[in-house]
């Protein structure tokens, strides 16, 4: 049995990491998060102790670190926060788990290298996509295709007013609307169709961000959005504030669904030691930092959703 932290317990996600050390057999010891709202913890393990003040968290890893000690950090916290987070639990003699994005610089990627080697634990990040089972036959559909695709992703999610007032909003926390609601995406592309070989930066606003990328094995046109008018009318009418589309040569792709058990099952391969690292995630950190720093232009053919 592994025994597990979790840093961001208040948070969105951090269900799903309950669930997924629960599941695989696991316990969780402590949680931390400065927001008191975590009865959720009940569900999955009401004996974990519980702290508000990251100095408590710490020092009680610490302290227990020569009894049963502390096999993995769970880090489901505003982005900004997994760099020393994660440095936090090497230093403690554990491996980190964290979630997208990982980081929200190649450079802090160059730095948890280094200090991997120097701890002998790993950093592992959540690529919940990689395990989906619709999107590993894609892989293998278009590997064994070969050729050079044209792909248009298209991902609008409805936000409210409060997102742009939220650590969300801060590019400085947040890594910007690519890094905080597309890191996936671009790290989903990346593993069909290898790395990004070209970038441009159509449109980069508060709400909507949009370009074009040329990779090893395609040409991807996409755009990303938390302004719900961008959803389409149809979809809107049956009460959807999300849009999410992937189409390859013109064909749809459709991976709504089997989302239910993908972070168990990443769980499962991180604790065999076949999980995600840190070289993993390289492409979409890199990507994403350019798309923060790439001055808006460029040529190439514009996403639809930028002519309406």
């Amino acid at each position: 049995m592994k025994r597990f932290a979790l840093t961001g317990a208040a948070g969105y996600i951090a269900p799903r990491h309950m669930k997924a050390i629960k599941e695989t057999g696991n316990q969780l010891v402590a949680a931390l998060d400065p927001f008191e709202s975590v009865g959720v913890i009940d569900s999955y393990f009401p004996e974990a102790e519980f702290f508000t003040e990251p100095e408590a968290f710490e020092a009680y890893l610490e302290e227990n670190r020569a009894g049963s000690g502390l096999d993995y950090v769970s880090i489901a916290t505003p982005n900004h926060l997994h760099y020393p987070q994660i440095r936090m639990s090497l230093r403690l003699g554990a491996d980190a788990l964290c979630e997208k994005p990982l980081v929200l610089s190649e450079s802090e990627l160059d730095r948890l290298a280094a200090l991997e080697e120097a701890t002998g634990r790993r950093v592992w990040t959540v690529l919940q996509l990689r395990v989906h089972p619709a999107l590993v036959g894609l892989r293998e559909k278009l590997a064994a295709d070969g050729g050079r695709k044209e792909v248009v992703l298209t991902y609008v999610t409805g936000r409210g007013r409060w997102y742009l007032k939220s650590w969300k909003g801060d590019v400085a926390r947040s890594g910007g609307l690519a890094t905080n609601i597309g890191v996936h995406f671009f790290d989903l592309l990346a593993w069909l169709f290898g790395d990004v070989e070209q970038l441009e930066v159509h449109v980069r606003e508060e709400r909507v961000v949009a370009g074009r990328m040329e990779l090893e094995r395609a040409g991807v046109s996409w755009f990303l959005s938390i302004d719900e008018s961008f959803v389409p009318a149809e979809v809107r009418a049956r009460g959807q504030r999300t849009y999410r589309s992937i189409t390859i040569d013109g064909e749809e792709i459709e991976f709504s669904g089997g989302f239910t058990d993908l972070h168990t099952e990443v769980y499962r391969r991180t604790i065999t030691g076949n999980g995600f690292g840190l070289e993993d995630t390289r492409t979409a950190i890199r990507t994403t930092e350019r798309i923060r720093t790439v001055e808006p232009g460029g040529r190439a053919p514009r996403h639809p959703f930028l002519e309406r």
